[in-house]
C-alpha cells in the first residue's frame, strides 16, 4: 500500500482562541514495501499525521464536503481517498492497522483469544464464522512468536510485559493489514526486548504486512532498521532521507532539538580529529569499517 499526503494541513480547535496547526502544508508519501521511519520532537506533528493514516483524524469534514478537483489537499491510503466523505473507515482500518506506545494498556479481554478476536469480529468482511475467527487469532498469535495453544485462555493481564505487547499488536495483525503503523513500538523495554520487538516486526514484514512505519525517538533504532526516514519539525516535513544520508547531517539534526545514534556521534567525533568514517550509521557497519581502518584497510 503506498501512502500519498500533498498539502495536508490539520488544525487543533480551528476557529477558537485555542487553534494550534500541528500539520502546515505536509506532502509525504511512503512507498508499498518500505520499512518507513518518521522523527521528530514532541509536538512536531509525527502523531497527528500518522493518526490520518487510518482516519482516527479525519481531514475536516468541510473539506471533504467541498473538495473540488484543484483543490491542492491530497490524501491516500492505497485506494482509499481519505479527502472524500465516501470513503469506508472500516475497510481502511482493516488495510492500515495501528499500534500505540506501550498498547498493552489497551488489553481488556478475559483471556488472550478474545482480546485478540475483538479487531477481527469488528473489522473483518462480512460476518466471521467461529471457524474462520479461531483461524485468524491462531495465525495472529503464532506470526508475534507465542503457543497458540498454551496462551489462547490465559488472561492477558497474567503475562509477561514483553508477552503482552505480543498479544496487542497480535490483535491489530489479525486482519492481515497491508501497512502496519507503529508508535515508539519497543518503548519502555530494555535492550533484549528491544531487539525481539524489531526482530519481531521486521519477520511481520517479511510475511505479513507489506509496509511497516515506525515513529520513534530512539535514533539507533531509527539507524538500524528504516529504509527511509522523515524528520517532522514544527508541523512541516524537514527531510526525507535514507538513514545513511540523514544522519550525516549530525549538527543540523541537533541544531533542531534532535539527537542522533551513537554510531553518528562517534563519527562525528572523530572526524574532528582527522578520522573519517564512512558508514551507514549502523553498528555492524560501523565497527566493521573501524577494524579495517585499524588493520589498514580502506573505509
Amino acid at each position: 500500500m503506498r501512502i500519498v499526503a500533498e498539502h495536508l494541513t490539520h488544525i487543533y480547535n480551528a476557529k477558537t482562541p485555542f487553534a494550534a496547526k500541528a500539520l502546515d502544508d505536509v506532502s509525504l508519501t511512503i512507498g508499498e514495501g518500505e520499512f518507513f521511519g518518521i522523527i521528530g520532537q514532541t509536538g512536531s506533528g509525527k502523531s497527528t499525521f500518522v493518526q490520518h493514516l487510518n482516519g482516527l483524524i479525519r481531514v475536516p469534514a468541510s473539506l471533504r464536503r467541498k473538495k473540488k478537483k484543484d483543490d491542492p489537499t491530497v490524501l491516500r491510503a492505497g485506494e482509499f481517498d481519505l479527502t472524500s466523505k465516501k470513503t469506508d473507515f472500516r475497510a481502511l482500518r482493516r488495510q492500515v492497522g495501528m499500534v500505540f506506545q506501550y498498547p498493552e494498556n489497551q488489553l481488556f479481554a478475559e483471556t488472550v483469544f478474545e482480546d485478540v478476536a475483538f479487531g477481527y469480529k469488528n473489522f473483518a468482511e462480512g460476518k466471521p464464522s467461529p471457524e474462520e475467527t479461531e483461524r485468524a487469532v491462531r495465525e495472529a498469535i503464532e506470526a508475534v512468536g507465542l503457543p497458540y495453544g498454551e496462551i489462547k485462555d490465559v488472561s492477558p493481564f497474567d503475562l509477561s510485559g514483553g508477552q503482552k505487547r505480543r498479544v496487542a499488536i497480535a490483535g491489530v495483525i489479525v486482519t492481515k493489514p497491508e501497512t502496519l503503523v507503529l508508535d515508539e513500538p519497543a518503548a519502555g523495554l530494555d535492550p533484549i526486548g528491544k531487539r525481539e520487538v524489531m526482530e519481531l516486526l521486521h519477520r511481520l514484514h517479511e510475511s505479513w504486512c507489506k509496509t511497516v512505519v515506525i515513529v520513534s525517538h530512539d535514533m539507533d533504532e531509527i539507524a538500524e532498521n528504516c529504509t527511509r526516514v522523515a524528520v517532522f519539525h514544527e508541523g512541516k516535513v524537514k527531510y526525507v532521507l535514507p538513514p545513511r544520508e540523514l544522519f550525516r547531517r549530525t549538527e543540523e539534526l541537533l541544531e533542531l532539538g534532535l539527537d542522533v545514534p551513537l554510531t553518528a556521534k562517534l563519527c562525528l567525533a572523530l572526524g574532528r580529529r582527522g578520522i573519517d568514517i564512512d558508514c551507514d550509521f549502523t553498528t555492524e557497519d560501523f565497527l566493521r569499517k573501524v577494524l579495517a581502518r585499524k588493520k589498514g584497510g580502506a573505509c
